[in-house]
C-alpha cells in the first residue's frame, strides 16, 4: 500500500498529456524550425519561380527583423544580421517543410531607412521592395516587423502601399510585428497596439486578412503566436465540401 493510500489522502489524477492547443504550437514551431537558406538574389529577375506560398519579412534596418527571424525557427546564424544597419542589400530566400517536398518558402528582404546608407542605394532598393510586393507571383503573405517605440513610420507606410491593393482584395495576408515588446511596459503595449491599428485601419476590407500581434526576442513571447499564424498561412484549411456544409 503506498504511503497516500494509507494515510488517506486522495490519489493523484494521471497527467492528462499536452492540450490541443500545446500540440498544435509544438507542430508549428517544429515547422518553423525546419527553414533552410535556398538562395540570395540582388534583383528580383534573379529570384526562382515556384509554385510554394512565399511569406516575406520586411522592416526597418532597426526593426530586429534578422533576430526575429532566427528565433522563430529556432536557429542562431539562419538570417544573417549585419553589424551594421542597412548593409544587408540582398533578398535571401529559406524553404520549409520536409527536405524531399518543401511545402513554404520564407523571404527576408533588405531593412531599410537606415541613414548611412547612400541615396542611390535606398533609391533602387526601394525600386526593388516596390516591384516585389507589388508583382511577385506567389507572395501570400507579409510580415512587416516594427520597434513599437517608434511605431509605424512614413517608410513603413511607403511600404504597405506598394503590398495595399492585394492585402484589400485578400490576395496576400498582413502581419504587423511589433518586435521589442519586453522593452515596453503593459499600458505602452496596449498603447502600441491601437497606434497601429488606427494606422492598419485603412487597408481593412471584407476580404482583407490582417494581423497585429507582440513579439519579444529576448523573452520569446508572442513566439508561439507567430508561429501558429504562418503555419496556419502556409497549411490552410480546406473549404468545406457540400457534404461538410450540409
Amino acid at each position: 500500500m503506498s504511503e497516500s493510500q494509507r494515510s488517506g489522502a486522495p490519489s493523484q489524477p494521471p497527467s492528462a498529456g499536452p492540450s490541443p492547443a500545446e500540440v498544435t504550437a509544438k507542430v508549428a514551431l517544429g515547422w518553423a524550425h525546419t527553414a533552410r537558406f535556398l538562395t540570395t538574389a540582388s534583383k528580383l529577375d534573379q529570384l526562382p519561380q515556384h509554385e510554394l506560398p512565399e511569406i516575406a519579412f520586411v522592416g526597418r534596418s532597426n526593426a530586429g527583423k534578422s533576430t526575429a527571424i532566427n528565433t522563430l525557427t529556432q536557429q542562431r546564424q539562419l538570417a544573417f544580421a549585419s553589424k551594421t544597419p542597412g548593409r544587408t542589400q540582398h533578398i535571401n530566400l529559406f524553404e520549409l517543410g520536409p527536405k524531399a517536398a518543401a511545402d513554404t518558402v520564407f523571404a527576408d528582404l533588405p531593412g531599410y531607412g537606415y541613414a548611412a546608407v547612400e541615396r542611390s542605394a535606398k533609391l533602387r532598393w526601394q525600386e526593388v521592395m516596390a516591384n516585389y510586393l507589388e508583382v511577385r507571383r506567389c507572395l501570400s503573405g507579409v510580415v512587416l516587423l516594427v520597434d513599437p517605440r517608434h511605431g509605424i513610420k512614413d517608410l513603413d507606410h511607403q511600404l504597405l502601399q506598394f503590398v495595399a491593393p492585394r492585402v484589400s482584395s485578400g490576395q496576400v495576408k498582413l502581419l504587423v510585428v511589433l518586435t521589442k515588446a519586453d522593452k515596453l511596459n503593459r499600458k505602452e503595449q496596449a498603447q502600441a497596439l491601437r497606434d497601429a491599428q488606427q494606422v492598419l485601419g485603412e487597408f481593412v476590407t471584407d476580404e482583407a486578412d490582417i494581423g497585429i500581434t507582440l513579439f519579444s526576442a529576448l523573452n520569446k513571447s508572442g513566439l508561439e503566436d507567430l508561429a501558429l499564424t504562418l503555419h496556419g498561412w502556409a497549411h490552410p484549411e480546406p473549404a468545406p465540401g457540400p457534404a461538410d456544409v450540409a
